[in-house]
């Protein structure tokens, strides 16, 4: 039950947790799951906590929310984990060097698409599904998050980057299935990325992590990073 050092977020995977225990979640128990633990990683990450930064740390909790919840579903072993998380690094790199991770340079699209597609691709492999599925599942991972963009209240990674978070979790996993289930993303995976990459760079700069659009720049959201900054000021 973490607090971010700001005070803007915190608490609200513990929330989710409590109504998964009681049963009575609109979303099945295993998507449920996957959303807390997207959001307890981020919330670690804004309480000053240590994370992995995979593929970033404001998109740290998507792939560790949808692959170990998927893993203790079905009961895979370390090694199973370690060959999804290489497929998930592999598919990182690609987007790496062909596109971008960065929120600054291509949105929230950037770095929740990244970590989604990433995450699809792992658990397709977690599931002994072919390469191919796997560069499905990514694809459909991209397309479904195609155009997010990257407005953090105040500046901070919290606002709405830790429910993005949980968005990015559950975005895998059914795009895992649909590959599974033999659908086709009919755009190749290369040409989604290069499709990130083009979009990413239409993005408005008050859309990439400037905190000088969307929801960063509410009345709410300009009134939060006030009182965050007069905070810091006084030494609270």
């Amino acid at each position: 039950d973490l607090k971010s050092v700001s005070g803007l977020s915190g608490g609200d995977a513990k929330k989710l947790y409590e109504r998964i225990i009681i049963g009575n979640t609109l979303s099945c128990e295993t998507m449920a799951k996957a959303a807390a633990s997207a959001l307890a990683v981020t919330e670690v990450n804004a309480s000053m906590g240590k994370i992995v930064a995979a593929p970033t740390a404001g998109s740290s909790g998507v792939i560790p929310g949808a692959l170990i919840t998927v893993a203790r579903k079905f009961g895979k072993s370390d090694d199973d984990m370690t060959r999804a998380l290489f497929t998930a690094s592999g598919i990182g790199i690609i987007i790496a060097k062909n596109a971008t991770l960065s929120g600054a340079e291509g949105g929230c699209q950037a770095e929740v698409g990244s970590a989604s597609a990433m995450a699809a691709a792992a658990l397709v492999e977690l599931m002994e599904g072919t390469p191919e599925q796997c560069l499905t599942a990514a694809s459909f991972a991209i397309m479904n998050l195609l155009g997010l963009v990257c407005d953090p209240v105040a500046g901070l990674v919290e606002i709405p980057c830790e429910k993005r978070n949980a968005l990015g979790a559950l975005n895998a996993m059914i795009c895992a299935d649909f590959a599974i289930a033999g659908m086709d993303s009919v755009i190749p995976f290369d040409e989604v990325v290069e499709a990130l990459y083009k979009v990413g760079k239409a993005i408005p700069y008050a859309l990439r992590e400037t905190a000088e659009g969307g929801l960063a720049k509410t009345p709410t959201g300009i009134r939060l990073k006030k009182e965050i900054f007069e905070k810091v000021e006084r030494g609270d």
